[in-house]
């Protein structure tokens, strides 16, 4: 009788609302659209994250009705892997009520070159690879530049915020951004000193009530296999999730 009464009170704790066991995975909404990649080994790398997060990809311009209120409970947090650029005006005020309202992003690599025509989504990610000379916020940057497949380090300058917790400095094998925009005041993550790149390559930062993450890394299979790199994607899903 003592057995099964055990039994019944553990049954009883693990599917209680709030125990730890029974505990609902964070749901991730990949944006992508505007720029290929490779698939089989993107999938892989959030296959990779854990059985705590699961992916599902939506494309652009599919993507923009998930934004809408009534789709927003179908996930927990946005990661945009996209380079999209049309955008009606309706559009961009949903798009960027979602996140000011508390939906958490990470934003991974070609992302911030993104929306060349839309400011706001400057603001949301906290910064704008230009493909054109552009006027922002009373300065003017030329059109950015890129190398593909270089060896370089990147350094981890917040050791121990929840993202880069437990990520020593490592080496990548990427692509680098040169002269993009970076919002004053983000919480810099990750700088390099490889001179084709900028010097901060990741970031943190609130926009409205949403913690936002942009890691400039993400170009292809290498990065994607680097454990580094599963990592931090892992640790800032989770940390802007923690957030709401």
């Amino acid at each position: 009788m003592r057995t099964s009464l055990s039994i019944l009170l553990l049954i009883l704790f693990l599917y209680l609302p709030g125990s730890s066991s029974a505990k609902s995975p964070i749901k991730i909404l990949v944006v992508t659209g505007g720029h290929s990649y490779d698939k089989p080994s993107f999938n892989e790398m959030l296959a990779s994250l854990g059985d705590n997060i699961t992916s599902q990809i939506v494309e652009f311009p599919a993507a923009f009705d998930q934004f809408l209120p009534e789709n927003r409970n179908n996930y927990d947090v946005l990661v945009f892997y996209h380079m999209w650029q049309k955008i009606t005006p309706e559009q961009e005020k949903v798009f960027s009520a979602c996140i000011k309202e508390g939906k958490p992003l990470v934003v991974l690599h070609h992302s911030i070159c993104a929306f060349d025509e839309w400011p706001e989504y400057w603001n949301i990610v906290g910064g704008k690879y230009f493909h054109k000379l552009t006027s922002f916020k009373g300065k003017e940057y030329q059109a950015c530049s890129y190398i593909h497949d270089l060896h370089f380090m990147v350094n981890v300058v917040k050791k121990k915020h929840p993202v880069t917790k437990g990520v020593k400095d490592f080496e990548i094998f990427d692509e680098t951004y040169k002269g993009y925009y970076i919002e004053e005041g983000v919480q810099p993550l990750l700088t390099t000193a490889e001179a084709s790149s900028n010097n901060m390559i990741g970031w943190a930062k609130k926009y409205g009530k949403a913690r936002v993450v942009t890691l400039q890394s993400g170009h292809a299979t290498p990065t994607f296999q680097n454990e580094n790199f599963r990592r931090l994607l892992k640790q800032a899903i989770e940390w802007t999730y923690a957030g709401k």
